[in-house]
């Protein structure tokens, strides 16, 4: 049996995650409080595995509990719940393992009761932890304040570490980043441009709104008749260039 505690400050809010966990007979409900404050003396018992979380609650909001639960050793895994979308990108800056926006269905609901199973199973929550720790202190893997040198990346039941070191090139797709390694591609849920702030300039250059290439992999530059043009790289890949960065590609190629 696996563990859950449901943190609401509303009655029909926790009943409904009850009611809907009740169908997982795997699954227990460990408790259910309705705030903050309820909600740490709960998780001082232990033993707690899921913390199906409100964003919205009086006094201590959800996101400020799961910050306070993340800088602990062995934080539980954390889904979010709330009614409002705009919260759903605020919540992932937390590494929130998944979130539920209000009104769930049973299929959304299972979906996520797979990840988090998926995660326990394969014993992923000492990474889990880690990948926490380093979103909630800005450095995903930065020395000493300084640029990173790996991402912490969620994918279904797992925590992938990737080294900078083997990106060629990274791609915007909406709100995630596409990693383009030797031999695969890899999503991260972040936007690029924040992103970028992590890169090292002396590694990597901007030559897009929507990409960013490993300075060593460029290989040759084409120049269009509307003020951009093409970089070919030694991976075989060519990347647009937006008028706007050519002057930083200039010095690149001398």
């Amino acid at each position: 049996m696996m563990r859950a505690l449901i943190v609401d400050d509303e009655a029909p809010g926790r009943s409904n995650v009850r009611l809907a966990l009740a169908e997982h007979a795997q699954w227990q409900v460990a408790g259910e409080c309705d705030s903050a404050e309820a909600a740490r003396s709960a998780l001082a018992a232990g033993g707690i595995e899921l913390v199906f979380l409100d964003i919205q609650m009086p006094g201590a909001s959800g996101l400020a509990l799961a910050r306070e639960l993340c800088e602990t050793a062995a934080p539980p895994l954390i889904v979010f719940v709330t009614a409002y979308d705009r919260y759903a990108i605020e919540a992932f800056d937390v590494h929130a393992l998944d979130y539920l926006l209000k009104p769930f269905d049973d299929q959304r609901f299972a979906q996520t009761l797979a990840r988090a199973q998926a995660m326990l199973e394969q014993k992923q929550q000492a990474s889990y932890a880690q990948a926490v720790r380093s979103c909630l202190d800005g450095t995903q893997g930065q020395p000493d304040g300084g640029y990173a040198r790996h991402l912490s990346i969620r994918s279904v039941g797992r925590i992938e570490r990737v080294e900078l070191d083997e990106v060629l090139w990274l791609e915007a797709a909406g709100n995630y980043v596409q990693l383009h390694l030797a031999q695969r591609q890899v999503l991260h849920r972040m936007p690029l441009s924040r992103l970028e702030q992590m890169l090292d300039p002396v590694q990597f250059l901007r030559v897009h709104r929507g990409a960013i290439v490993r300075r060593d992999e460029c290989m040759r530059f084409s120049a269009t008749g509307e003020g951009g043009g093409m970089l070919h790289l030694r991976c075989g890949a060519q990347v647009a260039v937006s008028e706007r960065y050519l002057p930083a590609l200039r010095g690149l190629f001398g």
